[in-house]
């Protein structure tokens, strides 16, 4: 459905770009100038026939005259009336959200200002989300912030004895001012090690806490194709790891040189070339594509996740070892990963573990202020690289796309974890969640 409200602005904007005249465009559409007249001052509604006739007429598509560039700023006001509806007590009047197009048009600067306003609380409440889990799940934060706090109260104590009593013999005056002393260096030295901790890493807003994180950020600034793997003579591993600021441990190196071989493997198994074509005859199926190329669906799945950005829609990937531990983590828009811990325990990812070689396509929900939809694909096998006499090793994957553009199919409740899911009432629920507001 168009977003008539500021559909006939568009419509004037673009005609006036392009020096068409009312009566031109009229006749093209097949309306009178009189009605388009109306429609460009927002005083009719556009039909989906009638809003493809003008598109057509005007060259554009029609999401250019249904959207606009105020898409981002609609989603920014639903995703702030999202929250404050259900955070509303009883009683509390509700923001009107099917009057949000008159909001606009009416009031554009506020509208401006209530969508940055938004922007700027989900970006804070991410920070708060990611900063609970690193203090949940660091012990070197952890102890920092228990230097910090001993320090503080051993301070306190002191500074209280000295203030509330009266007679104390000069000796021990002395020695109660030299631990004074003493703590408040112990003090300062915690804190500026924890600001330290804190500030030690400026490519992620919280820091690089472990080697996986380093690995992720460094394919995450490759946006996750490494060009110089898909050329027949590739160098070697570790030319491209060398001089790497991210990779700053020996343990990421490691990492990310086991990462350089899988990825040369799947691009000799599925050469991008010959991959993009049947992509683009078959789509995102991680099925289709596999019997096409002759392989198995995890390398498709990873080869999904490593295309060059405009090759194929936003793909997220992440994978997971028999401990139900991450291993691998690429996101997609939208969809929240947990950064420590365990992930949610309804993702399809963990029931493809369950059930070994079974594929498993599913619609997922994740939980959020605005719930958004997916489609992912899950399946896990077995390896047995220590040969019949060595244990199983099993390794999880799930892709994830955008959702199908038909409705209809039953959409699977998830979240990130537990901690940070929304969700009071989920059956798997193992802690609870600091979104709980106060329970």
């Amino acid at each position: 459905m168009p977003r008539s409200a500021l559909t006939g602005t568009r419509v004037r904007e673009r005609r006036l770009l392009i020096g068409m005249k009312q009566a031109d465009l009229a006749r093209a559409a097949g309306i009178s100038p009189a009605y388009l007249n109306l429609i460009e001052h927002n005083r009719r509604r556009v039909g989906a026939e009638l809003l493809a006739a003008l598109a057509g007429a005007l060259g554009v598509e029609e999401t250019a005259l249904a959207e606009g560039a105020e898409s981002a700023l609609f989603e920014g006001l639903r995703e702030a009336a999202a929250g404050l509806v259900s955070g509303a007590s009883a009683g509390e009047a509700e923001p009107e959200i099917g009057r949000i197009d008159e909001f606009v048009s009416r009031f554009p600067g506020w509208a401006a200002l209530v969508a940055v306003q938004q922007g700027r609380v989900a970006s804070l409440e991410r920070s708060v989300e990611a900063l609970n889990e690193r203090m949940a799940h660091d012990p070197f934060l952890s102890a920092s912030l228990h230097e910090v706090v001993s320090a503080v109260t051993s301070l306190r104590s002191t500074a209280a004895i000295l203030a509330e009593t009266e007679d104390i013999a000069p000796d021990w005056r002395e020695r109660f001012h030299a631990n004074v002393f003493e703590d408040s260096i112990r003090l300062s030295e915690a804190a500026a090690a924890l600001v330290a901790y804190l500030d030690s890493s400026k490519e992620a807003e919280t820091g690089l806490s472990s080697p996986q994180e380093e690995v992720e950020a460094w394919l995450a600034r490759a946006q996750h194709h490494l060009a110089a793997l898909e050329r027949g003579t590739a160098p070697p591993g570790e030319s491209l790891i060398a001089g790497v600021p991210e990779l700053a441990s020996g343990a990421a190196r490691k990492l990310a040189l086991a990462h350089i071989a899988r990825y040369r493997a799947d691009a000799v198994a599925l050469p991008l070339e010959r991959f993009a074509r049947v992509l683009e005859e078959e789509g995102p199926d991680p099925a289709a594509l596999a019997r096409r190329m002759g392989t198995g669906l995890a390398p498709v799945f990873r080869r999904l996740a490593s295309l060059p950005e405009g090759m194929a829609p936003p793909v997220g990937l992440v994978a997971c070892d028999a401990s139900g531990t991450l291993t691998f983590r690429k996101p997609a828009p939208g969809f929240a990963l947990p950064r420590h811990g365990a992930a949610c325990p309804l993702w399809p990812l963990y029931e493809a573990l369950a059930r070994p070689m079974v594929p498993i396509r599913a619609v997922v929900e994740m939980a959020g202020r605005v719930p958004q939809r997916f489609l992912t694909y899950a399946f896990s096998e077995p390896r047995h690289p220590g040969g019949f006499d060595g244990p199983q090793v099993v390794e999880a994957q799930m892709l994830i796309l955008p959702p199908p553009e038909q409705r209809g199919e039953v959409e699977r409740p998830i979240g990130a974890s537990c901690r940070i899911c929304p969700r009071a009432d989920c059956a798997a629920r193992r802690e609870p969640s600091i979104l709980a507001g106060g329970e």
